[in-house]
């Protein structure tokens, strides 16, 4: 059995971190090595990883400063030694069969990346999202494995998370890949993108739900802080540039209505907040990528219509 290795980022997640990690030693896939970042977590989480530790030797533990969540991820990156490499939020949980069901399909087609869907956690419910575009059996072409992810509503279980994916060490390895470490919000985007035009990565997609995605108001994704939210701004755009330098620009404006979407919900906190010059900038984002957005959309009308009251908002 080829070894995979797990990188599991953690910061102030005590309430959740013990389920985390069980799902994670319990996996049917027993050749692991599990590498948990503690980023100078505050809370009992590193009594908790130390603790794992002395109990499973397929666990390695890191101590460090805060730095975020790129440099947790990066640190995981430069010191992981499988043949395959996967990625769990703390403060989520998996099923005990994810990485054998990733491997399987990855091993079946000599795919650099596997694919499984993932359930949407709140307190009361587990929701498995949902396929309506069809994924075909097999290989998924290189054009497919970027194009999926920004057809969202077609393809919400597939998405560019790195969390619900298994990836050949090889090309990680290879491109001396890392994640951004300026970027707070949007740098799985980034990576995913990076990733895949970096290797012309072709894919393989399993149809079953296996990734729990815990929803909590503390997540960076709930964050209503401007200079955080912009942040995915400047991963769209360098995930356009990639794929015109890379010889997919027929693709490209998917990112820029991805990106335009992104500078509507910027443009929406800056008109909650008051912040009136934040909204103005954003109102120019939203015009000038207002035809990719629309494109991208046809089928939604409705979401046409929003963009347009955020543009007839006053910024006086």
């Amino acid at each position: 059995m080829e070894k995979i290795s797990i990188i599991i980022p953690v910061y102030n997640v005590e309430a959740y971190l013990k389920r985390c990690l069980d799902s994670v030693v319990n996996q049917t896939y027993r050749n692991l090595e599990i590498l948990i970042i503690n980023d100078g977590s505050t809370d009992n989480c590193r009594e908790i990883c130390d603790e794992y530790a002395a109990n499973d030797d397929r666990i390695k533990v890191v101590h460090k400063e805060n730095g975020g969540l790129s440099s947790a991820l990066n640190i995981g990156l430069r010191n992981f030694t499988g043949d395959y490499l996967g990625f769990v939020d703390s403060d989520d949980w998996i099923e005990p069969n994810m990485y054998e069901e990733l491997y399987a399909a990855a091993s079946a087609e000599k795919a650099p990346i596997s694919v499984v869907g993932y359930f949407k956690d709140t307190k009361s419910a587990s929701v498995p999202m949902v396929n309506t575009g069809h994924i075909p059996n097999g290989v998924i072409s290189t054009r497919d494995m970027l194009l999926f992810p920004l057809k969202r509503d077609q393809y919400m279980s597939f998405c560019s998370y790195v969390w619900n994916k298994l990836y050949s060490s090889k090309i990680i390895k290879t491109s001396r890949l890392e994640f951004d470490e300026k970027i707070k919000y949007g740098m799985d985007v980034l990576f995913y993108y990076t990733l895949v035009l970096a290797g012309k990565c072709t894919g393989v997609y399993t149809d079953k739900p296996l990734y729990h995605y815990t929803q909590r108001s503390a997540a960076i994704s709930k964050s209503e802080a401007l200079g955080t939210k912009k942040d995915i701004l400047t991963a769209y755009k360098k995930v356009e540039e990639q794929m015109n330098r890379s010889g997919y620009s027929e693709l490209s404006f998917w990112a820029r209505g991805f990106y335009c979407y992104h500078a509507s919900v910027v443009a929406g906190i800056a008109n909650k907040t008051g912040n009136i010059s934040a909204l103005r900038t954003m109102q120019n984002e939203i015009k000038e990528h207002l035809e990719d957005y629309i494109e991208t959309n046809r089928e939604y009308p409705g979401k046409h219509m929003r963009m347009r009251e955020l543009l007839s908002l006053s910024c006086e």
